[in-house]
């Protein structure tokens, strides 16, 4: 057997590239090295990007990129890039856009070809082998623009200006022109509000919660946007279509019932079958949400989802020096959810006296509930369980602690999915972040711990040790690479701040302080807004901005929550009057497409419902400050201090040797102080 050759992947630190090292295909990391030869040789560029974590970026490549005879057309009139879309997410969002522009959808694997001069001119998602799925084989489209770049080159340059030009555009698409001075004093009003939930409530699925039909997204940032507008305007429907999502995730596929952890999202809208992948953003932002719905409203079964979530998390993702890995794949030996799924006979083999209850609790069926396999997902509650096989309800919890414990020991046995081992500092920074809110809903001093250890190595890790305040976004085999990009540091300074509240240790505060500044001089615009990459950055043909949150919150969005809370902790009313603008411009599209503005309608909360700003000064601020963290209100933020300080307004002058005490202060004007945590509930009330 002829041995494999190498591209030039084999010297990159990517799983996902490497993956693809020893595919026929002379495959290129997005660099000078293959832009060199594209303008040396005047070719075209295909940029294929995907991740490790991509099952349908998996069968291109078994059909296409492994397949020598395509690999040699491709290598002869093509320049060939492959690119991880989590390394380099602001690549993969300037030619995401322009797949959307030319065939209005996207998804990965991504295909886009471009001129020797980076400006995308076509392109789409998967192609298959053969024509297919109303699609071309992807030969044909090699084949096509091949030709149309050869014989019809006027006409690929135009089409490149154009595009180029249109996804420029696409920045002041949901952007209003803020042309009236001074700014508004009424940001944002409750009727606003109330009109983005009437948009969000249009796409409730009433039935199985969420948002939307097939395939079903967990939606986590409008869920958490629902969670706390109900603490301000109680609406027993918004309230019954949480609880309704919260509730079918955790029963459903799309949560991994004996391990922990959520996919990505299920093909079917009842949450049954998962894509299988699991990725790190997704677990960290549903952990925020099922700790905060916790805090408003104790129901057991949303602290279990927390605590089995983040034992996932540091069984299977977390890192020895505490950072968290990207992603597991969705499949194991080529088979998608191999690793997950379990047979009837599987069952029996393992429970020769529970597998009648283990069948109900899970919907285990002889002829298989998937592809003749099972998933596991639940439909009964345990209130049913100890009715029907005549057990208490202590029991049935016992009972089925034990069973997933079993099935957990048995499917650790199993061959497991890849696992995407780079670690990324925004998802890193959102997990650290969601920690913080998994300590308040628990009270469990080893999330606190962990918060801390996480945003430590960050620090440590990501650092530019050449350049103050330059960070970078992904690390792998202690290599940090890749300047970061602008969600990198909104997620990285939010978790500085989210540490801080919960610790007082002033070296976080600073930190971001510093970084807010640097973020602003390289990443921002004159309208307020961010751009996507640093101004310094030269590997890109465009400069775009990012506006939607996502899979996960825009760095725009964070940025926007990050400036309100650095301008109430440092005084700094230049930083409010930034919030004011960047909200203000985006505010029509919120209201219109608040589905892609969760993260941004939060935000917009805090200036319709006032910010409990919480000052405790004194020998036992710490634990009173503890006590405080347990309280549930959704804009309530804290500094406390056990000693004087002059440096933030907040603390000054309130410091007293004689008792510790607690103020509650609005726009830094501070009530009488109380002396407990109780008063202090008592005074929320009231606010």
């Amino acid at each position: 057997m002829q041995e494999k050759k190498a591209n030039h992947l084999i010297h990159e630190n990517s799983p996902y590239l490497l993956q693809h090292a020893y595919n026929p295909v002379e495959w290129f990391a997005w660099g000078d090295d293959a832009f060199n030869k594209a303008k040396n040789e005047d070719k075209p560029i295909l940029v294929s990007i995907g991740y490790a974590a991509c099952h349908w970026c998996h069968v291109m490549e078994h059909e296409s990129f492994e397949n020598e005879e395509t690999a040699k057309f491709m290598n002869t009139w093509f320049v060939n890039i492959k690119i991880d879309r989590e390394e380099r997410p602001d690549i993969d969002n300037i030619y995401m856009n322009a797949c959307q522009i030319l065939t209005g959808a996207g998804g990965w694997p991504l295909n886009i070809f471009l001129t020797p001069n980076l400006l995308p001119f076509s392109g789409g998602t998967y192609f298959p082998p053969k024509p297919g799925y109303g699609k071309p084989s992807w030969m044909e489209v090699l084949m096509y623009m091949k030709d149309v770049f050869t014989n019809s080159r006027d006409k690929v340059e135009q089409q490149a200006a154009t595009l180029s030009d249109h996804i420029l555009k696409m920045d002041n698409a949901f952007v209003s022109q803020l042309t009236e001075l001074p700014l508004p004093a009424n940001v944002f009003s409750q009727d606003e509000i109330e009109s983005a939930i009437n948009g969000l409530q249009n796409n409730f699925d009433t039935i199985d919660g969420g948002f939307g039909s097939a395939p079903k997204f967990p939606g986590s940032m409008s869920l958490l946007f629902l969670c706390r507008t109900l603490f301000y305007m109680p609406n027993a429907t918004i309230e019954k279509q949480l609880h309704l999502s919260l509730n079918k995730m955790l029963e459903g596929g799309i949560y991994d019932q004996i391990g922990g952890g959520f996919a990505r999202y299920t093909v079917d809208k009842k949450w049954i079958i998962p894509h299988f992948e699991k990725m790190l953003y997704d677990n960290a932002l549903l952990i925020t949400v099922y700790a905060e719905t916790y805090r408003a409203k104790k129901q057991k079964q949303y602290l279990q989802i927390i605590i089995e979530t983040i034992d996932f998390l540091e069984r299977e993702l977390m890192s020895p020096e505490f950072g968290f890995y990207a992603s597991y794949d969705a499949d194991s030996e080529g088979v998608e959810g191999k690793y997950y799924t379990f047979s009837i006979e599987e069952i029996n083999q393992i429970f020769i006296e529970d597998n009648a209850f283990v069948c109900r609790l899970y919907n285990i069926e002889q002829n298989g509930n998937w592809e003749h396999t099972n998933i596991l997902f639940r439909t009964t509650n345990n209130e049913a369980l100890a009715s029907e096989f005549n057990l208490s309800l202590v029991d049935v919890e016992i009972k089925i602690s034990a069973i997933k414990k079993r099935l957990l020991q048995y499917r650790e046995k199993r061959i497991k999915p890849a696992l995407d081992d780079k670690i990324i500092l925004s998802w890193n920074a959102l997990t650290c972040s969601a920690y913080v809110q998994a300590f308040k809903a628990t009270n469990l001093l080893r999330y606190k711990t962990m918060a801390i250890s996480n945003l430590n190595f960050l620090i440590a890790k990501f650092s530019d040790s050449e350049h103050p305040n330059q960070l970078f976004h992904t690390y792998k085999n202690n290599i940090a690479k890749h300047p970061a990009f602008i969600e990198d540091y909104a997620a990285y300074i939010q978790a500085l701040l989210d540490v801080y509240e919960i610790t007082s240790d002033i070296q976080y505060l600073e930190i971001a302080i510093s970084c807010n500044k640097y973020v602003n001089a390289h990443f921002g615009d004159s309208d307020g807004l961010f751009f996507f990459t640093n101004k310094n950055q030269k590997d890109i043909p465009i400069r775009n901005k990012d506006f939607y949150d996502n899979a996960t919150p825009s760095g725009n969005s964070i940025m926007l929550q990050n400036l309100i809370r650095l301008h109430i902790f440092t005084g700094n009313n230049e930083l409010y009057q930034q919030s004011v603008r960047m909200i203000s411009s985006l505010k029509v599209s919120m209201i219109k497409h608040g589905s892609s503005f969760g993260n941004w309608l939060t935000a917009a909360l805090q200036f319709v419902y006032p910010i409990a700003e919480v000052v405790i000064m004194g020998k036992e601020a710490h634990e009173m400050a503890d006590k405080v963290m347990q309280m549930y209100y959704p804009h309530l933020l804290m500094q406390f201090s056990k000693k004087e300080n002059t440096d933030y307004p907040l603390l000054m002058g309130r410091y007293s040797e004689k008792a510790t005490f607690i103020y509650l202060c609005k726009n830094n004007v501070c009530n009488l102080p109380v002396n407990s945590a109780e008063d202090l509930a008592e005074a929320l009330k009231e606010f």
